[in-house]
């Protein structure tokens, strides 16, 4: 469903020449799976996530999702994907019914069938108490309900949670969390990035750890555990990090 190929993303720099936010990331998500992107701010997650999402373009390698290419099929692309950040706004003059019906109405959905749609989000997201709510008025918790239904509402394949729990008390995190877990067992391919060890454990099914730009190991959380000798994820992550730093290190002459 997600297959990323070689993909390259460098920025030219005046001072430092380019700087590679991206090098060489290669992995394959499938139907029915989370798939975790796991590392520190700077790591590349992002970059790579808006590359799928056809927000940026890559300077080298493949992103394709659901058979399209993110470089020359771009419209097709976005019909196959639902996108959801901590960093996703809503509009402070609309209701939450009125948001998410607009963005039914961006995706061409009929009318009819983008009002079954919304009925059964709604009840399913437990956002029946807010259809009438002004975002201006919703709590955090309420514009992230709002944020995951507006993603959803075209029925994508493919979903892409970007930190989504970052600055979310812990109820509102744990909902969103579940709810990854209900859309995964729906048969969603869903690319989850985060920095957060415990989410990692507790939800993707295969786990990419990525540093300044590489992906550093890849493989369920068993398989990390086997390769790198060590069965606390926290104390692998430091260690691959750790090698991965000093690697980069000048070598005295």
């Amino acid at each position: 469903m997600i297959n990323v190929t070689a993909l390259t993303k460098s920025y030219p720099d005046i001072s430092r020449g380019d700087v590679i936010a991206l090098s060489n990331v290669t992995f394959t998500a499938q139907p029915g799976q989370i798939y975790g992107l796991l590392g520190p701010n700077g790591a590349g997650k992002t970059t790579a996530l808006r590359i799928l999402s056809t927000i940026l373009q890559p300077t080298s390698g493949t992103a394709v999702v659901g058979g399209f290419d993110c470089v020359t099929q771009p419209e097709m692309v976005r019909h196959q994907i639902g996108f959801i950040s901590a960093n996703t706004a809503v509009y402070d003059r609309m209701t939450a019914w009125e948001m998410v019906e607009y963005f039914g109405r961006l995706y061409g959905m009929e009318e009819a069938e983008l009002h079954d749609r919304m009925e059964l989000l709604f009840e399913r997201l437990q956002m029946q108490e807010i259809r009438d709510l002004l975002g201006a008025k919703m709590s955090t918790g309420m514009k992230q309900k709002v944020s995951i239904a507006r993603a959803i509402i075209h029925d994508p394949p493919v979903l892409i949670f970007d930190e989504a729990t970052t600055g979310l008390d812990v109820l509102v995190a744990r909902a969103l969390l579940d709810t990854v877990a209900e859309l995964r067992d729906q048969g969603k391919c869903i690319l989850f990035s985060t920095h957060i060890m415990r989410e990692a454990e507790r939800l993707c099914d295969r786990i990419a750890i990525m540093h300044r730009g590489n992906i550093l190991a890849e493989g369920t959380l068993d398989d990390l555990r086997n390769q790198q000798a060590e069965r606390d994820l926290e104390e692998l992550f430091f260690q691959l990090i750790s090698r991965h730093n000093q690697s980069l290190q000048p070598q005295p002459v």
